[in-house]
């Protein structure tokens, strides 16, 4: 799905900011309750572009990059403390009280993920069945014994109601290369148990562990009609409308959606004289496919339009997953536990050299998600929201100085100690900190521009 510019420019603003927000406030608020006066809360950093300092003497910014933020306490390593409030200096608490302001950031995107799962499972989370087609032949998929009409039922023992849980669940078996055990129901619904070995199977994006095991979304034979059609795409451009029947490309006729989608991705910027049938009449359109990249390398067309479902395989096809209050706030408890190991399972792997590093993005990839999900809707925009939160939690609680679990690191030594790091052994930390910061994010943004520009 392709979203204008402005639109994941706003989509990511807004995730940015709240995520921040979510993030500085856990800090703020524990530092409050237990004591510490706050000088700043600061949303973004650089020049402010508002500012307003509350009755309680705090000074709030929002600042002109939206790339972090902070907050200020009073502390006598920055600037002199008068005597009277020398109790209320950060560096004045007890090593329990840092470390729970400190451990308050990641622990509120945590809480905030939590709370967008559970309102997600009360309300109802929409997805497709996770039916399969024909595996791609001697794939993994393919010895292990996968036939068309499989649903995946549970993966080592985890429970997927939907396509997109399946994946998830299966990009985190898939990255041990281990065999996995597939439960599924076969088209004569009965139940079975299929041992998928990954051990040899190709390696690449995680993202794309279907490909890899060849496992294949079972795909619904689709008249070539149009369905919906995405404002400012090349449907749109060529005067394609729903409910237009796709007859002929050029002069091969097209016999269904696979077909016409087939066609259309590989002629990428390249003009074709489209016949089609309109309210009983025939005509004839120029159609100039966009081009996206799947892969690097891998240029494809695409028109910004989707197929006509009958209404009936529409329901055949959807699933609900929605709980109760008290089921939803398991089910959500469970959820952030299994992305916050999955998001800590990829950052080893990366680390060692198992997954690649193309999995790491920035805010650019940021922005193309936030869009796209903006555009399909509140819940999967929070669904996004709450992804993105416990990655925030989980990278923020890494033992590296600069982050949260740098801090935490110094105070764990100090514990062990019995006093505190020298001034300048946490300095020096500090600078070895924002180099790896500094590396991971000009990595981050050298893998969005390379998916940008392929």
């Amino acid at each position: 799905m392709e979203t204008s510019p402005l639109l994941s420019l706003l989509a990511l603003i807004v995730t940015l900011g709240v995520l921040i927000t979510v993030h500085e406030f856990g800090h703020f608020w524990v530092a409050r309750r237990l004591g510490v006066r706050v000088l700043k809360f600061s949303i973004g950093f650089g020049k402010p572009l508002w500012r307003r300092v509350g009755g309680d003497g705090v000074e709030y910014i929002i600042a002109m990059l939206p790339l972090g933020g902070y907050v200020k306490m009073l502390d006598e390593r920055e600037e002199a403390v008068p005597a009277a409030e020398l109790h209320r200096a950060f560096n004045r608490q007890s090593l329990r009280t840092r470390a729970a302001i400190v451990l308050a950031g990641p622990l509120f995107n945590f809480l905030f993920a939590l709370a967008a799962y559970t309102l997600m499972f009360m309300v109802g989370v929409p997805g497709t069945r996770p039916l399969l087609d024909a595996p791609k032949v001697t794939s993994p998929a393919a010895l292990a014994g996968f036939e068309k009409g499989d649903e995946i039922l549970a993966i080592d023992g985890q429970e997927t109601p939907t396509l997109s849980a399946a994946l998830l669940a299966l990009v985190d078996r898939a990255m041990a290369g281990e065999v996995i055990q597939v439960a599924v129901r076969d088209v004569d619904e009965r139940p079975r148990v299929r041992s998928l070995d990954l051990r040899d199977a190709p390696q690449g994006d995680e993202m794309r562990v279907f490909e890899r095991a060849g496992l294949v979304p079972w795909q619904p034979v689709l008249p070539a009609v149009i369905g919906q059609v995405m404002p400012d795409g090349a449907a749109a451009r060529a005067g394609l409308r729903a409910g237009d029947r796709i007859l002929r490309v050029e002069s091969q006729p097209v016999r269904d959606w696979q077909d016409w989608r087939e066609t259309i991705s590989r002629h990428p910027s390249q003009p074709l004289r489209v016949r089609i049938e309109r309210d009983g009449a025939e005509q004839m359109l120029d159609l100039t496919p966009d081009v996206r990249e799947e892969r690097p390398g891998s240029r494809v067309g695409f028109i910004g339009a989707v197929a006509a479902v009958p209404d009936d395989l529409a329901r055949q096809l959807q699933v609900v997953v929605r709980y109760g209050p008290l089921e939803a706030i398991a089910a959500a408890a469970g959820k952030t536990w299994d992305m916050s190991l999955l998001t800590l399972r990829m950052l080893g792997r990366m680390l060692v050299g198992q997954a690649s590093l193309d999995n790491l993005s920035g805010p650019l990839t940021i922005a193309q998600f936030a869009g796209q999900a903006a555009s399909a809707g509140f819940l999967a925009f929070l669904s996004l929201l709450a992804l993105i939160s416990v990655s925030l939690g989980v990278l923020n609680l890494l033992p590296v100085p600069v982050l949260d679990g740098g801090h935490l690191l110094y105070y764990l030594i100090e514990l062990v100690k019995g006093s505190p790091l020298s001034e300048a052994a946490q300095a020096a930390g500090q600078q070895v900190g924002m180099v790896i910061l500094l590396l991971l994010m000009g990595l981050a943004l050298f893998n969005d521009f390379s998916r940008l520009l392929g």
